[in-house]
């Protein structure tokens, strides 16, 4: 007997034990965009699903520089609101993204009244006599707050904000370095707050401490490999202007310095129309290749584009004593790609092929459905090969083994594969030639 289940389950329950819901809902983490954002509302989601896990309502605070500021705020704004959600949570049908969604929906609703008053709420965290909630964070400990009203190490402000006697501050920490915190209250219900509820929402501040540090993480890569690109990119273009510049300026001051017979003059005036030639075409590669707006796929015919691929005419006097052994499906599907840019993906991987593979020799053109799915079209060189430094390397811009090479054409075609949905493989041995895979979704025929 086999039996299959979904990776969620399908339906929010209230009477499920609170650690399922716990763990269920934060799932949902992994199934919603990979932003901030969305992450710490599936957090806030788990701390305030109802009777689930016990908690009415959610402060969240993240700290920007040396302060703590307020910056969401999930619940219920009165006692018929909370009937309302826990009446729709208990509706069947019901599943664990429609509460997510519906918590999306609840916080749009009232940010807009609250955010003049949660913009007031920003704490010192460098303020030695800190009031809760920043105390909780200074001390990087868990508060459970009883009686507020008699405690003078609580903010009135604050209190008169949230309304309640008793709170819950939970510091969000990762790597000993303070990331934020979230305060939780039962401020409908009234019900108390138990050592397994201050267990189970303990487990969601770590988790919500660790998302805003691993993002922040993932900032500061992203404009590290922005500058390296940029550093990539000024030394790329200052080594290939370099040379047809150099060569300029030395005949044109030949031509000044040294009045010549109109033989050499015409020479010197060639080679320097030759180098204002190349200047232009390196020029028009980069600004076409960052002007790249590649839009919504749609479905493509693409034989008719490879066969007019074929006859260029740069590509027939390239093919000059090579063969191009081509062979396609005659049901081969349609496939989503953008047909601008499928001409120039696959003309580059063909101009690249035909570079690499001596005379006498064959590249090899292939065209058939993988499943249902799929589509690939292959490429296969008989050149010298890649090795394993230069597969590495590969699709890092401006990295190419041609010698006048701008590097930029692989990493072109990666990115229109992506932007189509598929994907790009490259095979590779020295001395067995390179055979490229581009893996498109495919679309049935309609009738003819």
């Amino acid at each position: 007997m086999i039996e299959g289940y979904k990776l969620q389950p399908a339906n929010f329950n209230p009477d499920t034990p609170k650690e399922f819901v716990l763990l269920s809902i934060i799932a949902q983490s992994f199934f919603q965009p990979f932003s901030l954002e969305d992450n710490l509302l599936v957090i806030l989601t788990a701390l305030t699903s109802g009777t689930g896990i016990g908690f009415n309502r959610a402060m969240l605070f993240l700290k920007e520089g040396e302060k703590l500021k307020a910056a969401m705020w999930l619940g219920p704004r009165s006692p018929e609101e909370a009937e309302a959600i826990w009446t729709m949570l208990s509706s069947p049908g019901i599943g664990y993204a429609e509460v997510v969604e519906h918590n999306r929906e609840l916080i749009s609703q009232t940010m807009e009244s609250l955010q003049p008053k949660l913009k007031t709420f920003s704490y010192s965290l460098e303020d030695d006599n800190s009031l809760l909630p920043t105390l909780a964070v200074r001390r990087k400990e868990i508060i459970l707050v009883k009686e507020a009203r008699q405690e003078t190490l609580v903010d009135l402000k604050f209190l008169d904000f949230i309304q309640v006697d008793s709170f819950l501050c939970l510091p969000l920490v990762a790597h000993n370095e303070v990331m934020g915190e979230i305060v939780v209250d039962n401020g409908i219900t009234h019900a108390p707050i138990n050592t397994k509820d201050i267990e189970l929402a303990s487990l969601c501040a770590l988790l919500a401490g660790n998302y805003i540090y691993t993002t922040s993480l993932y900032k500061k890569v992203v404009e590290m490999e922005k500058m390296a690109a940029l550093g990539e990119m000024a030394a790329f273009v200052s080594h290939q202007l370099r040379n047809p510049i150099v060569a300029i300026g030395g005949f044109t001051q030949q031509l000044l310095n040294n009045p010549c017979n109109p033989e050499r003059c015409q020479r010197n005036l060639n080679i320097i129309q030759e180098e204002i030639r190349h200047l232009e075409e390196i020029i028009y590669k980069l600004s076409h290749f960052l002007k790249i707006k590649i839009k919504e796929p749609i479905p493509i015919d693409f034989k008719p584009l490879l066969m007019r691929i074929l006859e260029r005419p740069d590509i027939k006097a390239k093919a000059e004593r090579k063969t191009i052994s081509w062979r396609i499906a005659d049901d081969s599907p349609l496939i989503l790609c953008d047909p601008l840019y499928f001409e120039e993906a696959v003309t580059n991987l063909l101009d690249n092929a035909l570079d690499v593979t001596p005379p006498g020799d064959k590249i090899y053109i292939r065209a058939c459905p993988k499943n249902k799915k799929w589509l690939t079209v292959i490429i296969k060189d008989s050149g010298p090969g890649i090795d394993e430094k230069g597969r590495e390397k590969m699709f890092s811009p401006f990295y190419s083994t041609k010698e006048n090479g701008m590097g930029l054409g692989l990493l072109f075609v990666k990115r229109v594969m992506e932007t189509s949905g598929g994907k790009i493989e490259v095979q590779s041995k020295p001395g067995h030639g390179t055979m490229v895979k581009l893996y498109f979704k495919a679309q049935e025929r309609g009738p003819q």
